[in-house]
Protein backbone atom coordinates (compact mmCIF):
# COMPACT_ATOMS: atom_id res chain seq x y z
CA UNK A 1 0.00 0.00 0.00
CA UNK A 2 1.02 3.39 -1.04
CA UNK A 3 1.58 6.06 2.33
CA UNK A 4 3.15 8.82 0.45
CA UNK A 5 2.06 10.66 -2.62
CA UNK A 6 3.62 13.74 -3.71
CA UNK A 7 1.79 16.33 -6.20
CA UNK A 8 3.11 19.16 -7.46
CA UNK A 9 0.80 22.12 -7.87
CA UNK A 10 1.10 24.32 -10.55
CA UNK A 11 -0.44 27.86 -10.05
CA UNK A 12 0.89 29.91 -13.17
CA UNK A 13 -0.42 32.72 -15.54
CA UNK A 14 -1.56 31.23 -18.49
CA UNK A 15 -2.17 33.86 -22.13
CA UNK A 16 -6.06 33.05 -23.78
CA UNK A 17 -4.88 31.56 -26.84
CA UNK A 18 -1.18 30.92 -26.98
CA UNK A 19 -1.56 27.33 -26.99
CA UNK A 20 1.96 26.71 -27.18
CA UNK A 21 3.25 29.01 -24.58
CA UNK A 22 0.88 27.50 -21.96
CA UNK A 23 1.90 23.98 -23.24
CA UNK A 24 5.60 25.18 -22.73
CA UNK A 25 4.34 26.17 -19.31
CA UNK A 26 3.13 23.20 -18.36
CA UNK A 27 5.74 20.79 -19.76
CA UNK A 28 8.45 23.41 -17.31
CA UNK A 29 5.93 22.54 -14.26
CA UNK A 30 6.15 18.95 -14.97
CA UNK A 31 9.81 19.08 -15.54
CA UNK A 32 10.52 20.73 -11.59
CA UNK A 33 7.64 18.10 -10.33
CA UNK A 34 9.72 15.19 -12.17
CA UNK A 35 12.91 16.39 -10.92
CA UNK A 36 11.37 16.28 -7.42
CA UNK A 37 9.90 13.29 -7.18
CA UNK A 38 6.06 14.17 -7.70
CA UNK A 39 3.73 11.35 -8.89
CA UNK A 40 1.05 13.84 -10.16
CA UNK A 41 1.80 17.61 -11.49
CA UNK A 42 -1.38 19.48 -11.87
CA UNK A 43 -2.55 22.93 -13.42
CA UNK A 44 -5.70 24.61 -13.36
CA UNK A 45 -8.93 24.60 -15.02
CA UNK A 46 -8.81 25.67 -18.66
CA UNK A 47 -4.88 25.80 -18.76
CA UNK A 48 -3.92 24.94 -22.12
CA UNK A 49 -6.23 27.48 -23.90
CA UNK A 50 -5.97 29.97 -21.18
CA UNK A 51 -9.19 31.37 -19.03
CA UNK A 52 -11.91 33.14 -19.64
CA UNK A 53 -11.86 32.03 -23.32
CA UNK A 54 -15.45 33.60 -23.88
CA UNK A 55 -16.47 32.94 -27.46
CA UNK A 56 -13.22 31.96 -28.85
CA UNK A 57 -13.67 28.60 -27.13
CA UNK A 58 -16.59 27.99 -29.75
CA UNK A 59 -14.49 28.46 -32.65
CA UNK A 60 -13.89 25.09 -34.26
CA UNK A 61 -10.27 25.27 -35.65
CA UNK A 62 -9.39 26.84 -31.71
CA UNK A 63 -10.74 24.09 -29.98
CA UNK A 64 -9.24 21.34 -31.67
CA UNK A 65 -5.74 22.88 -32.07
CA UNK A 66 -6.06 22.89 -28.12
CA UNK A 67 -6.73 19.48 -28.43
CA UNK A 68 -3.69 18.44 -30.43
CA UNK A 69 -1.93 20.46 -28.10
CA UNK A 70 -2.92 17.99 -24.96
CA UNK A 71 -2.01 14.72 -27.66
CA UNK A 72 1.34 15.83 -27.80
CA UNK A 73 1.74 17.10 -24.45
CA UNK A 74 0.58 13.63 -23.25
CA UNK A 75 3.87 12.21 -25.83
CA UNK A 76 5.85 15.08 -24.72
CA UNK A 77 5.37 13.90 -20.67
CA UNK A 78 5.25 9.96 -20.90
CA UNK A 79 7.93 9.37 -18.38
CA UNK A 80 7.36 10.67 -15.59
CA UNK A 81 4.72 11.64 -13.20
CA UNK A 82 0.78 12.03 -14.58
CA UNK A 83 -0.49 15.50 -15.57
CA UNK A 84 -3.93 16.74 -15.00
CA UNK A 85 -4.50 19.94 -17.22
CA UNK A 86 -7.65 21.90 -18.06
CA UNK A 87 -8.93 21.65 -21.55
CA UNK A 88 -11.65 21.75 -23.67
CA UNK A 89 -12.81 18.82 -25.02
CA UNK A 90 -14.75 17.37 -28.04
CA UNK A 91 -16.79 14.08 -27.40
CA UNK A 92 -20.01 12.71 -29.69
CA UNK A 93 -19.44 16.60 -31.22
CA UNK A 94 -20.03 18.40 -27.87
CA UNK A 95 -17.65 20.46 -26.57
CA UNK A 96 -17.06 20.32 -22.43
CA UNK A 97 -15.00 21.85 -20.22
CA UNK A 98 -12.65 19.10 -19.19
CA UNK A 99 -9.84 18.32 -16.63
CA UNK A 100 -7.23 15.58 -18.92
CA UNK A 101 -4.85 13.21 -16.94
CA UNK A 102 -2.32 12.14 -19.49
CA UNK A 103 -0.25 9.27 -17.91
CA UNK A 104 2.48 7.14 -20.00
CA UNK A 105 2.02 9.11 -23.20
CA UNK A 106 -2.29 8.53 -22.99
CA UNK A 107 -5.03 10.47 -21.92
CA UNK A 108 -5.86 7.97 -19.34
CA UNK A 109 -9.06 9.82 -17.67
CA UNK A 110 -11.07 12.63 -18.78
CA UNK A 111 -13.41 14.92 -15.79
CA UNK A 112 -16.29 16.64 -17.40
CA UNK A 113 -17.18 19.64 -15.89
CA UNK A 114 -21.27 19.15 -14.72
CA UNK A 115 -22.10 22.60 -12.99
CA UNK A 116 -21.66 25.55 -15.70
CA UNK A 117 -20.95 28.45 -14.30
CA UNK A 118 -24.03 31.20 -15.43
CA UNK A 119 -23.54 34.46 -13.79
CA UNK A 120 -21.04 38.11 -13.63
CA UNK A 121 -18.58 37.13 -15.95
CA UNK A 122 -19.28 33.63 -17.09
CA UNK A 123 -22.05 32.27 -19.30
CA UNK A 124 -20.53 28.53 -19.83
CA UNK A 125 -24.11 27.58 -20.22
CA UNK A 126 -23.44 29.06 -23.68
CA UNK A 127 -20.09 27.32 -24.73
CA UNK A 128 -20.32 23.98 -22.90
CA UNK A 129 -22.31 21.13 -22.39
CA UNK A 130 -22.96 19.88 -18.74
CA UNK A 131 -21.00 16.52 -18.01
CA UNK A 132 -22.41 14.13 -16.48
CA UNK A 133 -21.23 13.17 -12.29
CA UNK A 134 -18.50 11.12 -12.52
CA UNK A 135 -16.32 8.94 -10.42
CA UNK A 136 -12.66 9.46 -9.79
CA UNK A 137 -9.94 8.78 -11.85
CA UNK A 138 -6.83 6.71 -10.84
CA UNK A 139 -3.19 7.92 -10.70
CA UNK A 140 -1.09 4.57 -9.60
CA UNK A 141 -3.10 2.83 -6.50
CA UNK A 142 -4.23 6.08 -5.44
CA UNK A 143 -7.73 7.48 -6.45
CA UNK A 144 -8.87 11.21 -6.88
CA UNK A 145 -11.68 13.18 -7.35
CA UNK A 146 -11.52 16.47 -9.37
CA UNK A 147 -14.90 18.25 -9.21
CA UNK A 148 -13.90 21.51 -11.47
CA UNK A 149 -14.37 24.93 -10.14
CA UNK A 150 -18.26 25.18 -10.11
CA UNK A 151 -18.75 21.70 -9.21
CA UNK A 152 -16.80 22.40 -5.99
CA UNK A 153 -19.82 24.79 -5.08
CA UNK A 154 -22.12 22.37 -5.02
CA UNK A 155 -22.86 19.37 -2.74
CA UNK A 156 -23.58 16.48 -5.29
CA UNK A 157 -20.18 16.12 -7.29
CA UNK A 158 -17.91 15.60 -4.36
CA UNK A 159 -20.30 13.87 -2.35
CA UNK A 160 -20.42 11.10 -5.19
CA UNK A 161 -17.14 11.35 -5.60
CA UNK A 162 -16.68 10.51 -1.79
CA UNK A 163 -19.58 7.49 -2.15
CA UNK A 164 -17.50 6.00 -5.23
CA UNK A 165 -14.03 5.63 -3.83
CA UNK A 166 -12.26 9.15 -4.15
CA UNK A 167 -9.48 9.40 -1.47
CA UNK A 168 -8.77 12.80 -1.76
CA UNK A 169 -10.10 16.00 -3.74
CA UNK A 170 -7.77 18.35 -6.21
CA UNK A 171 -9.82 21.43 -7.21
CA UNK A 172 -9.02 22.82 -10.46
CA UNK A 173 -9.78 26.36 -10.87
CA UNK A 174 -10.31 29.74 -12.89
CA UNK A 175 -11.58 31.60 -10.31
CA UNK A 176 -10.91 35.55 -10.30
CA UNK A 177 -10.65 38.10 -8.05
CA UNK A 178 -13.35 40.49 -6.48
CA UNK A 179 -13.09 41.75 -3.10
CA UNK A 180 -13.32 39.61 -0.13
CA UNK A 181 -13.59 36.23 -3.16
CA UNK A 182 -10.71 33.98 -1.13
CA UNK A 183 -13.35 34.10 2.38
CA UNK A 184 -16.06 32.96 0.17
CA UNK A 185 -14.41 30.34 -1.61
CA UNK A 186 -12.41 29.01 1.56
CA UNK A 187 -15.97 28.85 3.19
CA UNK A 188 -17.14 26.63 0.15
CA UNK A 189 -14.58 24.43 0.35
CA UNK A 190 -14.91 23.86 4.12
CA UNK A 191 -18.43 22.33 3.86
CA UNK A 192 -17.26 20.25 1.03
CA UNK A 193 -14.44 18.99 3.70
CA UNK A 194 -16.93 18.17 5.67
CA UNK A 195 -19.83 16.84 3.99
CA UNK A 196 -17.04 14.11 2.75
CA UNK A 197 -14.10 13.29 5.28
CA UNK A 198 -11.68 14.01 2.50
CA UNK A 199 -8.80 16.06 2.31
CA UNK A 200 -9.36 19.17 -0.44
CA UNK A 201 -6.34 20.63 -2.59
CA UNK A 202 -7.77 23.95 -3.96
CA UNK A 203 -5.75 25.32 -7.04
CA UNK A 204 -6.01 28.00 -8.49
CA UNK A 205 -4.63 29.80 -11.67
CA UNK A 206 -3.15 33.79 -11.41
CA UNK A 207 -2.51 35.99 -13.69
CA UNK A 208 -4.70 39.19 -15.66
CA UNK A 209 -7.17 38.21 -18.52
CA UNK A 210 -8.98 41.88 -19.89
CA UNK A 211 -10.75 43.13 -16.89
CA UNK A 212 -10.32 40.04 -14.67
CA UNK A 213 -7.66 38.97 -12.64
CA UNK A 214 -6.93 35.44 -11.53
CA UNK A 215 -5.57 35.85 -7.75
CA UNK A 216 -3.82 32.22 -6.81
CA UNK A 217 -4.14 31.48 -3.03
CA UNK A 218 -4.10 27.68 -3.65
CA UNK A 219 -4.84 26.20 -0.57
CA UNK A 220 -5.60 22.77 1.47
CA UNK A 221 -7.78 21.65 3.53
CA UNK A 222 -8.19 18.61 5.76
CA UNK A 223 -10.66 16.94 7.38
CA UNK A 224 -12.48 19.42 9.64
CA UNK A 225 -11.52 22.17 7.52
CA UNK A 226 -8.24 22.53 9.10
CA UNK A 227 -5.41 24.55 6.82
CA UNK A 228 -2.67 22.74 5.61
CA UNK A 229 -1.02 25.07 3.04
CA UNK A 230 -1.78 28.27 1.25
CA UNK A 231 0.30 29.19 -1.37
CA UNK A 232 0.95 33.35 -2.03
CA UNK A 233 -1.72 35.02 -3.63
CA UNK A 234 -0.94 36.56 -7.37
CA UNK A 235 2.05 35.14 -7.54
CA UNK A 236 3.36 31.85 -9.78
CA UNK A 237 4.56 29.02 -8.05
CA UNK A 238 5.48 25.46 -8.52
CA UNK A 239 4.79 24.04 -5.41
CA UNK A 240 5.14 20.13 -3.97
CA UNK A 241 2.58 18.74 -1.09
CA UNK A 242 3.04 15.65 0.37
CA UNK A 243 -0.39 13.34 1.00
CA UNK A 244 0.72 10.86 3.58
CA UNK A 245 -1.80 7.78 4.46
CA UNK A 246 -1.94 7.01 8.42
CA UNK A 247 -4.53 5.02 10.05
CA UNK A 248 -7.50 7.39 9.26
CA UNK A 249 -6.97 7.93 5.50
CA UNK A 250 -5.24 10.28 3.63
CA UNK A 251 -3.52 13.70 5.44
CA UNK A 252 -2.16 16.61 3.67
CA UNK A 253 1.09 17.19 5.52
CA UNK A 254 1.15 20.15 7.12
CA UNK A 255 3.32 23.61 4.71
CA UNK A 256 3.56 27.13 4.90
CA UNK A 257 0.69 28.81 5.30
CA UNK A 258 1.57 32.41 3.40
CA UNK A 259 -0.10 35.25 5.02
CA UNK A 260 -2.72 37.21 3.81
CA UNK A 261 -2.80 40.76 2.70
CA UNK A 262 -5.33 42.92 3.66
CA UNK A 263 -8.21 43.94 1.30
CA UNK A 264 -6.49 47.52 0.25
CA UNK A 265 -3.33 45.86 -0.54
CA UNK A 266 -5.15 43.12 -2.70
CA UNK A 267 -7.04 45.66 -4.67
CA UNK A 268 -4.13 47.77 -5.22
CA UNK A 269 -2.32 44.83 -6.56
CA UNK A 270 -4.93 43.24 -8.48
CA UNK A 271 -5.01 46.94 -10.27
CA UNK A 272 -1.12 46.92 -11.22
CA UNK A 273 -0.96 43.05 -12.28
CA UNK A 274 -4.14 43.25 -14.34
CA UNK A 275 -2.21 46.70 -16.12
CA UNK A 276 1.22 44.76 -16.07
CA UNK A 277 -0.33 41.48 -18.14
CA UNK A 278 -2.95 43.19 -20.64
CA UNK A 279 -0.05 45.53 -21.68
CA UNK A 280 2.46 42.39 -21.55
CA UNK A 281 0.08 39.70 -23.31
CA UNK A 282 -1.04 42.43 -26.12
CA UNK A 283 2.40 42.98 -27.18
CA UNK A 284 3.07 46.69 -25.41
CA UNK A 285 5.83 47.46 -23.13
CA UNK A 286 4.91 51.76 -22.59
CA UNK A 287 2.28 53.34 -21.45
CA UNK A 288 1.39 57.17 -21.47
CA UNK A 289 -1.86 59.42 -19.74
CA UNK A 290 -2.45 62.94 -19.15
CA UNK A 291 -1.31 64.09 -15.49
CA UNK A 292 -3.85 66.76 -14.71
CA UNK A 293 -2.89 67.32 -11.49
CA UNK A 294 -5.94 65.49 -10.34
CA UNK A 295 -6.32 63.16 -7.80
CA UNK A 296 -7.59 59.85 -10.35
CA UNK A 297 -4.15 60.62 -13.07
CA UNK A 298 -2.23 60.58 -9.67
CA UNK A 299 -2.95 57.03 -8.63
CA UNK A 300 -3.48 55.94 -12.77
CA UNK A 301 0.33 57.06 -12.61
CA UNK A 302 1.31 55.38 -9.46
CA UNK A 303 -0.22 52.00 -10.65
CA UNK A 304 1.83 52.26 -13.86
CA UNK A 305 4.89 52.60 -12.50
CA UNK A 306 4.25 49.79 -10.10
CA UNK A 307 3.22 47.94 -13.25
CA UNK A 308 6.13 48.50 -15.66
CA UNK A 309 8.57 51.13 -13.91
CA UNK A 310 9.37 54.71 -14.00
CA UNK A 311 11.46 54.11 -17.26
CA UNK A 312 8.36 52.89 -19.42
CA UNK A 313 5.67 55.69 -18.41
CA UNK A 314 4.90 58.97 -19.64
CA UNK A 315 3.05 61.22 -18.29
CA UNK A 316 1.72 64.80 -19.87
CA UNK A 317 -0.04 68.01 -18.59
CA UNK A 318 -2.20 69.68 -21.55
CA UNK A 319 -2.90 72.74 -19.84
CA UNK A 320 -5.71 75.30 -20.58
CA UNK A 321 -6.32 78.84 -19.23
CA UNK A 322 -8.94 77.25 -16.46
CA UNK A 323 -5.79 75.09 -15.11
CA UNK A 324 -5.05 76.34 -11.64
CA UNK A 325 -1.36 76.91 -10.75
CA UNK A 326 -1.63 74.23 -7.81
CA UNK A 327 -2.45 71.93 -10.55
CA UNK A 328 0.47 72.82 -12.71
CA UNK A 329 2.61 72.43 -9.34
CA UNK A 330 0.78 69.01 -8.20
CA UNK A 331 1.28 67.12 -11.60
CA UNK A 332 4.92 67.70 -11.36
CA UNK A 333 5.41 67.19 -8.23
CA UNK A 334 3.97 63.57 -8.77
CA UNK A 335 5.79 63.07 -11.82
CA UNK A 336 8.79 64.06 -9.83
CA UNK A 337 7.84 61.72 -6.82
CA UNK A 338 7.23 58.63 -9.73
CA UNK A 339 10.82 59.31 -11.44
CA UNK A 340 8.29 59.58 -14.89
CA UNK A 341 9.01 61.43 -18.03
CA UNK A 342 7.14 64.82 -17.95
CA UNK A 343 6.11 66.36 -21.20
CA UNK A 344 3.72 70.11 -21.37
CA UNK A 345 2.07 70.67 -24.00
CA UNK A 346 -0.52 73.72 -24.02
CA UNK A 347 -3.56 73.19 -25.60
CA UNK A 348 -4.49 77.03 -26.09
CA UNK A 349 -3.44 77.24 -29.66
CA UNK A 350 -5.15 74.17 -30.79
CA UNK A 351 -8.18 75.45 -28.77
CA UNK A 352 -7.72 78.56 -30.67
CA UNK A 353 -7.85 77.17 -33.89
CA UNK A 354 -10.62 74.86 -33.33
CA UNK A 355 -13.08 78.05 -31.90
CA UNK A 356 -12.22 79.96 -34.94
CA UNK A 357 -12.88 77.49 -37.38
CA UNK A 358 -16.60 76.50 -35.64
CA UNK A 359 -16.96 80.14 -35.20
CA UNK A 360 -19.23 80.74 -37.96
CA UNK A 361 -21.63 78.04 -37.50
CA UNK A 362 -21.68 78.47 -34.03
CA UNK A 363 -22.28 82.73 -34.21
CA UNK A 364 -25.32 83.52 -32.04
CA UNK A 365 -25.07 80.42 -29.58
CA UNK A 366 -23.75 80.90 -26.32
CA UNK A 367 -20.67 79.14 -24.37
CA UNK A 368 -21.34 76.12 -22.22
CA UNK A 369 -20.61 72.49 -22.66
CA UNK A 370 -20.11 71.84 -26.31
CA UNK A 371 -17.03 74.61 -25.88
CA UNK A 372 -15.77 72.69 -22.27
CA UNK A 373 -16.03 69.64 -24.24
CA UNK A 374 -13.70 70.68 -26.94
CA UNK A 375 -10.70 70.84 -24.37
CA UNK A 376 -10.93 67.51 -23.19
CA UNK A 377 -11.31 66.11 -27.20
CA UNK A 378 -8.76 68.04 -27.59
CA UNK A 379 -6.52 66.50 -24.89
CA UNK A 380 -7.62 63.28 -26.40
CA UNK A 381 -6.31 63.81 -30.13
CA UNK A 382 -3.07 65.09 -28.57
CA UNK A 383 -2.38 62.21 -26.37
CA UNK A 384 -3.81 59.70 -28.71
CA UNK A 385 -0.78 61.50 -31.10
CA UNK A 386 1.84 60.69 -28.45
CA UNK A 387 0.43 57.10 -28.35
CA UNK A 388 0.50 56.48 -32.29
CA UNK A 389 3.81 57.99 -32.51
CA UNK A 390 5.62 56.40 -30.10
CA UNK A 391 3.56 53.16 -29.53
CA UNK A 392 2.81 53.62 -25.96
CA UNK A 393 -0.74 52.50 -24.85
CA UNK A 394 -3.08 55.41 -23.58
CA UNK A 395 -4.73 55.28 -19.89
CA UNK A 396 -7.50 56.57 -19.61
CA UNK A 397 -8.20 57.81 -15.96
CA UNK A 398 -11.67 57.75 -15.44
CA UNK A 399 -12.96 55.95 -11.74
CA UNK A 400 -16.03 53.56 -11.26
CA UNK A 401 -17.85 57.08 -10.13
CA UNK A 402 -17.63 59.13 -13.25
CA UNK A 403 -17.96 55.94 -15.22
CA UNK A 404 -21.41 54.90 -13.65
CA UNK A 405 -22.72 58.51 -14.11
CA UNK A 406 -21.12 59.53 -17.36
CA UNK A 407 -18.75 62.64 -15.66
CA UNK A 408 -16.65 62.41 -18.63
CA UNK A 409 -16.14 63.40 -21.78
CA UNK A 410 -16.35 60.53 -24.84
CA UNK A 411 -14.05 60.58 -27.24
CA UNK A 412 -11.78 62.95 -24.70
CA UNK A 413 -10.37 62.14 -21.77
CA UNK A 414 -12.40 58.88 -21.59
CA UNK A 415 -9.70 57.87 -24.68
CA UNK A 416 -7.69 55.07 -23.65
CA UNK A 417 -6.26 51.29 -24.26
CA UNK A 418 -7.33 50.40 -20.65
CA UNK A 419 -8.24 52.18 -17.07
CA UNK A 420 -6.87 50.74 -14.28
CA UNK A 421 -9.17 52.27 -11.27
CA UNK A 422 -12.06 51.54 -13.54
CA UNK A 423 -13.68 50.16 -10.75
CA UNK A 424 -12.58 52.23 -8.07
CA UNK A 425 -15.36 54.38 -6.16
CA UNK A 426 -13.99 57.93 -6.21
CA UNK A 427 -14.10 58.07 -2.08
CA UNK A 428 -11.67 54.75 -2.63
CA UNK A 429 -9.73 56.62 -4.89
CA UNK A 430 -9.14 58.90 -1.56
CA UNK A 431 -7.93 56.34 0.71
CA UNK A 432 -5.94 54.33 -2.05
CA UNK A 433 -3.79 56.86 -2.62
CA UNK A 434 -3.14 57.57 1.36
CA UNK A 435 -2.44 53.69 1.31
CA UNK A 436 -0.04 53.89 -1.62
CA UNK A 437 1.85 56.19 0.14
CA UNK A 438 2.18 54.66 3.22
CA UNK A 439 3.12 51.25 1.68
CA UNK A 440 5.30 49.88 -0.06
CA UNK A 441 5.61 45.54 -1.33
CA UNK A 442 8.52 43.90 -3.12
CA UNK A 443 6.04 43.55 -6.13
CA UNK A 444 6.04 47.08 -6.80
CA UNK A 445 8.33 49.19 -9.62
CA UNK A 446 8.17 52.52 -8.14
CA UNK A 447 9.30 54.20 -5.71
CA UNK A 448 8.44 53.69 -1.96
CA UNK A 449 7.20 56.77 0.05
CA UNK A 450 5.12 59.57 -0.50
CA UNK A 451 4.20 59.79 -4.43
CA UNK A 452 1.19 61.69 -4.10
CA UNK A 453 1.38 64.76 -2.21
CA UNK A 454 -1.38 65.76 -0.02
CA UNK A 455 -2.57 68.40 -1.97
CA UNK A 456 -3.09 66.12 -4.78
CA UNK A 457 -5.91 63.96 -2.40
CA UNK A 458 -7.14 67.29 -0.16
CA UNK A 459 -8.16 69.83 -2.89
CA UNK A 460 -11.61 69.62 -4.10
CA UNK A 461 -12.16 67.61 -7.25
CA UNK A 462 -12.30 69.81 -10.09
CA UNK A 463 -12.60 69.29 -14.17
CA UNK A 464 -11.13 72.22 -15.03
CA UNK A 465 -12.92 73.13 -17.83
CA UNK A 466 -14.09 76.69 -16.77
CA UNK A 467 -13.19 79.55 -14.52
CA UNK A 468 -13.94 77.98 -10.93
CA UNK A 469 -15.49 74.65 -11.72
CA UNK A 470 -16.01 72.01 -9.02
CA UNK A 471 -17.02 68.42 -9.41
CA UNK A 472 -19.78 68.84 -6.86
CA UNK A 473 -21.31 71.54 -8.80
CA UNK A 474 -22.69 68.62 -11.26
CA UNK A 475 -22.61 66.05 -8.76
CA UNK A 476 -23.39 65.43 -5.06
CA UNK A 477 -20.46 64.63 -3.12
CA UNK A 478 -18.66 61.62 -3.95
CA UNK A 479 -19.66 60.14 -0.30
CA UNK A 480 -23.15 60.85 -1.15
CA UNK A 481 -22.57 60.02 -4.25
CA UNK A 482 -21.05 56.28 -4.18
CA UNK A 483 -23.16 55.57 -1.31
CA UNK A 484 -25.90 55.65 -3.46
CA UNK A 485 -24.42 53.84 -6.32
CA UNK A 486 -23.53 50.84 -3.97
CA UNK A 487 -27.13 50.47 -3.63
CA UNK A 488 -28.20 50.99 -7.36
CA UNK A 489 -25.32 49.19 -9.27
CA UNK A 490 -23.48 46.74 -6.72
CA UNK A 491 -26.59 45.91 -5.04
CA UNK A 492 -28.94 46.08 -7.67
CA UNK A 493 -31.36 48.12 -5.27
CA UNK A 494 -34.10 50.61 -6.05
CA UNK A 495 -35.14 54.03 -4.84
CA UNK A 496 -36.87 52.85 -2.78
CA UNK A 497 -33.83 50.98 -0.99
CA UNK A 498 -31.97 54.67 -1.37
CA UNK A 499 -34.64 56.58 0.22
CA UNK A 500 -34.38 53.69 2.97
CA UNK A 501 -30.96 54.47 3.37
CA UNK A 502 -31.72 57.94 4.09
CA UNK A 503 -31.15 59.51 0.71
CA UNK A 504 -33.20 62.43 -0.85
CA UNK A 505 -35.33 60.69 -3.66
CA UNK A 506 -34.78 63.47 -6.19
CA UNK A 507 -31.55 63.23 -5.73
CA UNK A 508 -31.45 59.33 -5.87
CA UNK A 509 -33.62 59.68 -9.12
CA UNK A 510 -31.24 62.17 -10.20
CA UNK A 511 -27.96 59.50 -10.00
CA UNK A 512 -30.14 56.66 -11.57
CA UNK A 513 -30.89 58.70 -14.80
CA UNK A 514 -27.72 59.72 -15.23
CA UNK A 515 -26.26 55.92 -15.08
CA UNK A 516 -28.78 54.67 -17.46
CA UNK A 517 -28.08 57.48 -20.19
CA UNK A 518 -24.28 56.87 -19.48
CA UNK A 519 -24.93 53.46 -20.91
CA UNK A 520 -23.75 54.01 -24.22
CA UNK A 521 -20.28 55.93 -22.90
CA UNK A 522 -19.35 52.79 -20.89
CA UNK A 523 -20.30 50.96 -23.90
CA UNK A 524 -17.01 52.36 -26.07
CA UNK A 525 -15.12 52.59 -23.14
CA UNK A 526 -11.70 51.37 -22.27
CA UNK A 527 -11.58 47.84 -20.48
CA UNK A 528 -10.42 47.86 -16.59
CA UNK A 529 -9.72 46.14 -13.66
CA UNK A 530 -12.50 44.15 -12.24
CA UNK A 531 -12.53 44.60 -8.10
CA UNK A 532 -16.04 43.74 -7.75
CA UNK A 533 -18.55 41.36 -9.08
CA UNK A 534 -20.70 44.60 -10.29
CA UNK A 535 -18.17 45.91 -12.06
CA UNK A 536 -18.94 47.52 -15.65
CA UNK A 537 -18.71 45.17 -18.18
CA UNK A 538 -19.24 41.44 -18.13
CA UNK A 539 -20.94 41.56 -14.27
CA UNK A 540 -23.35 44.50 -15.61
CA UNK A 541 -25.41 44.33 -19.16
CA UNK A 542 -27.53 46.99 -19.75
CA UNK A 543 -29.47 47.85 -22.89
CA UNK A 544 -27.90 50.94 -24.61
CA UNK A 545 -31.39 52.48 -25.22
CA UNK A 546 -33.81 52.26 -22.19
CA UNK A 547 -36.90 54.17 -21.19
CA UNK A 548 -37.67 52.11 -18.06
CA UNK A 549 -36.84 54.09 -14.95
CA UNK A 550 -37.55 52.91 -11.13
CA UNK A 551 -41.13 54.86 -10.19
CA UNK A 552 -40.07 54.48 -6.18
Amino acid sequence: MVDRFRIALAQLNPTVGDLSGNAAKAHDAWSQGKARGADLVALPEMFITGYNTQDLVMKPAFNRAAMARIKDLAQDCADGPALAIGSPWLKDDKLYNAYLILQGGKITAQVLKHHLPNETVFDEVRLYEPGPIAGPYSVGPVRIGSPICEDSWHEDVAETLEETGAEFLLVPNGSPYYRDKYDVRLNHMVARVVETGLPLIYLNMVGGQDDQVFDGGTFGLNPGGALAFRLPVFDEAVALIDMVRGDEGWRIEPGEITPMPDAWEQDYRVMVQSLRDYLRKSGFSKVLLGLSGGVDSALVAAIAVDAIGPDNVRCVMLPSEYTSGASLDDAEAVAKALGVRYDYVPITESRTAVTNTLAPLFEGTDPGLTEENIQSRLRGLLLMALSNKFGEMLLTTGNKSEVAVGYATIYGDMNGGYNPIKDLYKTRVFETCRWRNANHCDWMMGPAGEVIRPSVIDKPPSAELRADQKDSDSLPDYPELDAILDILVDRDGSIADCVAAGFDRDVAKRVEHLLFISEYKRFQSAPGARLTPRAFWLDRRYPIVNRWRDPG
